[in-house]
């Protein structure tokens, strides 16, 4: 093998290779496939831009790929402890007389019971769920985007939701992830949802990811946004220290439950 293998082929038995072992140096794609560092470097870096790969310092590692979701109901039990701290945390960060945007998901559903005895507070979503636990508490105006009822989310999203949120503004959005990795981002694994959620992180200054240990160093199929986009990750202690550290280097706001 050398310099003049066609870069597809060789990087598809460098990804084998990768998938097999769970990580790769530059130095063993150097020694194994005979090419110059240079090379190597190259080939990583359209692994991990295709997201089959996450570079690491000297080399990369297999991307885990997140796992189907399952809906809504059937994963409020799943990691709650950890997800019960990340609400309250979370929540810590709405200012009293401030207007938020929650979005779908468990772990935000958790932000939403604890925000039930604030006063002064605007609350914009587009989840049945939020929208339950917030109805009719006095103090609280909540403000329901409609569209397409996404049954297994509860949630609404398409055409119509996404011309509701350009008509509204908030302090803050708070949305869960269903995937973050450091080279691809926040990833989705249902298209239509991915674009009205892209829709949602237009509406506000700052954004808050809401998500457990599970949902890091994963990538799903569709590419919500890059990194840049994030303000503040909100997570619990089980997260990676390298990945906790990485996004700080970043200027990236984590916060352990």
């Amino acid at each position: 093998m050398s310099d003049f293998t066609p870069a597809p082929e060789r990087q598809k038995q460098i990804l084998s290779r990768l998938n097999r072992q769970g990580s790769l140096s530059v130095t063993e794609i150097v020694r194994q496939f005979s090419v110059s560092q240079a090379t190597a470097r190259r080939d990583l870096e359209s692994l991990a831009a295709s997201g089959k790969a996450q570079r690491v310092h000297g080399g990369a590692i297999a991307a885990e790929q997140a796992p189907p979701e399952l809906p809504i109901l059937q994963r409020e039990n799943q990691q709650s402890q950890d997800k019960r701290r990340i609400g309250r945390v979370a929540a810590a960060l709405v200012a009293e007389g401030a207007t938020v945007f929650l979005g779908s998901g468990t772990t935000v559903l958790e932000v939403a019971r604890n925000l039930r005895k604030r006063q002064s507070l605007t609350v914009i979503t587009n989840s049945l769920p939020v929208l339950n636990t917030l109805a009719g508490i006095r103090g609280i105006t909540v403000i329901c985007l409609g569209g397409m009822l996404r049954r297994t989310e509860l949630s609404f999203i398409g055409h119509i939701t996404e011309m509701a949120l350009s008509e509204v503004h908030a302090d803050r959005v708070i949305i869960g992830a269903r995937a973050i990795s450091l080279d691809q981002g926040l990833t989705n694994d249902y298209l239509p949802e991915t674009m009205t959620d892209r829709a949602i992180l237009k509406i506000a200054p700052e954004v808050v990811i809401t998500a457990d240990h599970s949902k890091v160093n994963r990538v799903s199929s569709a590419l919500l946004a890059p990194l840049s986009q994030i303000h503040t990750l909100v997570t619990d202690r089980k997260t990676a220290r390298d990945f906790v550290s990485a996004l700080r280097k970043r200027d990236i706001r984590v916060l352990l439950a």
